[in-house]
């Protein structure tokens, strides 16, 4: 299949944040320090993405077995533990909190991969991460907002910011699927939360730069017991496409009422938030079946992402499917550890100073596949430049991946099909 590359300088025109160049430099030099490290992996086990929980708590699971493999192999003296806790997933910011809560003060982690929710992640950022001077990294969280947190280099993430979604959709549609901008009309329904709205933004922002027109724009309280009226605005004014921005739950209503508003699912294109092998089956198929759109993927015939797939699909429990962010999280919490090896401690601001370093480069290249190798390194002193299952991360000053890929998907018989990926480089590259 063709795969179209485009580098990430064309998709520069969404943020000022994307001019951040990475920060890999020179390692951190651990030692063979002692290593007792829980990991926190605070995951959406129920709520507006409940769809990704159990898969990302297996991916997490995944990661851990794979970094005890390597202690023994390496024959190191640390041990690696993970806790689980459930963020309640976007719908409940307070809950979210407490989880990380629990996971600092009565488990001890001091790192946590996520939260997933850029309303949950900004909060535990604000509430627990940053204060008690915990790492946090998040696999799914994409708002613009958490680049401008001042944070002590404590939050980063593992899938790249809205600032490159946005203009990655925006680019779809002029290239591939309406073909052109100019002339064109897209109206748009989001969120009405860091995330929906965010999006939204960085997406028009694109679209009108590409010569397109951004016609009505819902901003939708995600509490409703009904869409209706929201859905003939969103549908109004018979435009050339419809973007959605939206959570699988919150979607669940906005989909039927967008059915019985009369729009058509084949030009209307959604962000990674709906990219669920569940949604047909909670949202209709008439919802669902031949809709467009992005979400962070893992590159295409890796042999690391290959190699991931194959441990994810061995591991139980076997009913959980593979699902988007996955190979995200798994990513976050190897570099929760190897960000402890590098610092030859577990404190977390300890490992925040190590974490962009060993995600970026320069360094020599290493893959989950390569960890014996990669503790042993960090060990003496060299930098390396992890290689997640994910793809490139390349974690720039703020904290944010700049490397990595973005799938195209397609909904046909109630399932998403990745059609094409989009390859997002470095922009020191």
């Amino acid at each position: 299949m063709r795969r179209l590359r485009l580098a990430l300088l064309a998709l520069c025109i969404a943020g000022a944040s994307l001019a951040l160049a990475s920060c890999g430099d020179d390692g951190g030099g651990g030692g063979e320090a002692t290593l007792d490290l829980t990991i926190g992996d605070s995951v959406p086990l129920s709520g507006a993405l409940a769809d990704y929980g159990p898969p990302g708590d297996k991916a997490a699971n995944v990661a851990v077995d794979q970094i005890n493999k390597a202690i023994n192999e390496a024959g190191v003296d640390h041990t690696v533990n993970l806790v689980t806790e459930d963020n309640c997933g976007g719908d409940d910011q307070q809950c979210a909190v407490q989880a990380a809560r629990k996971m600092v003060d009565s488990d001890n982690a001091s790192c946590i991969a996520g939260a997933w929710a850029s309303a949950d992640t900004i909060p535990t950022a604000e509430s627990v991460a940053i204060p008690d001077g915990v790492l946090l990294i998040s696999p799914a969280s994409t708002s613009d907002e958490i680049t401008a947190l001042d944070d002590n280099g404590l939050v980063n993430r593992t899938a790249p910011p809205d600032s490159f979604q946005g203009p990655t959709l925006s680019k779809y549609l002029v290239e591939q699927a309406l073909k052109v901008a100019k002339g064109k009309t897209v109206n748009i329904g989001d969120r009405n939360d860091a995330y929906g709205t965010g999006l939204a933004d960085t997406f028009s922002a694109a679209w009108e730069a590409a010569g397109g027109k951004v016609g009505e724009r819902v901003d939708y309280d995600t509490k409703l017991p009904n869409y209706d009226s929201e859905a003939e605005q969103i549908v109004s004014g018979n435009p050339d496409g419809i973007v959605i921005v939206d959570f699988p739950e919150t979607y669940n209503k906005v989909g039927p009422a967008l059915v019985r508003a009369g729009f058509d699912t084949r030009k209307t294109f959604v962000t990674d938030g709906l990219i669920s092998g569940d949604l047909a089956a909670s949202a209709g198929a008439d919802a669902v079946d031949g809709l467009r759109g992005t979400a962070p993927g893992v590159p295409d015939g890796d042999p690391s992402e290959e190699a991931f797939n194959k441990f994810y699909e061995a591991a139980a429990p076997k009913d959980v499917d593979r699902q988007t962010f996955d190979a995200q999280n798994f990513d976050a919490v190897m570099l929760c550890y190897l960000a402890a090896v590098a610092a030859g401690s577990t404190d977390g601001q300890d490992m925040a100073d190590q974490v962009r370093d060993i995600s970026a480069p320069p360094g020599d290249k290493f893959t989950f596949q390569q960890l014996p190798d990669a503790i042993k390194a960090l060990e003496n002193g060299d930098d390396i430049d992890y290689q997640g299952a994910s793809g490139p991360i390349d974690m720039n000053d703020a904290g944010d991946a700049t490397g990595g890929v973005y799938d195209l998907y397609e909904f046909k018989n109630g399932a998403p099909e990745a059609v094409d990926e989009i390859q997002v480089q470095n922009p020191s590259d």
